[in-house]
């Protein structure tokens, strides 16, 4: 019985097929093979054939590897940029509550 499947919204499928797209046209530009690039990688040969289709059941971090190896750009092309900005981030989130909801500390009285 197959897997079912996720709805993804459009904008997220177009998101992971220009990437896919992104990261083929890198692999051609520097000569790579498919085959090469997954061995580099430590994926299988249709595992990258599924990341260059956009197939959103990828694993991320199979993707972003694949993306780091080819020098395709994620969110910053510099890595010192990037380390900031994920610094900035992690102060950032490190402000906002732990919880979208609060639970009530408390005790509920459901002596009736």
């Amino acid at each position: 019985m197959p897997k079912p499947t996720r709805p993804y919204s459009p904008t997220a499928r177009k998101a992971a097929e220009l990437l896919g797209l992104m990261i083929r046209a890198a692999r051609l530009e520097r000569n790579m093979t498919a085959q090469e690039l997954a061995e580099r990688a430590g994926v299988s040969r249709p595992l990258l054939s599924r990341v260059e289709k956009g197939d959103m059941t990828v694993s991320l971090g199979a993707v972003f590897e694949i993306a780091t190896i080819l020098g395709v750009p994620l969110f910053e092309e510099d890595d010192e940029r990037l380390t900031t900005r994920l610094a900035t981030e992690q102060r950032t989130n490190a402000l906002l509550r732990q919880r979208a909801f609060q639970a009530s500390r408390r005790k509920i009285d459901n002596d009736f």
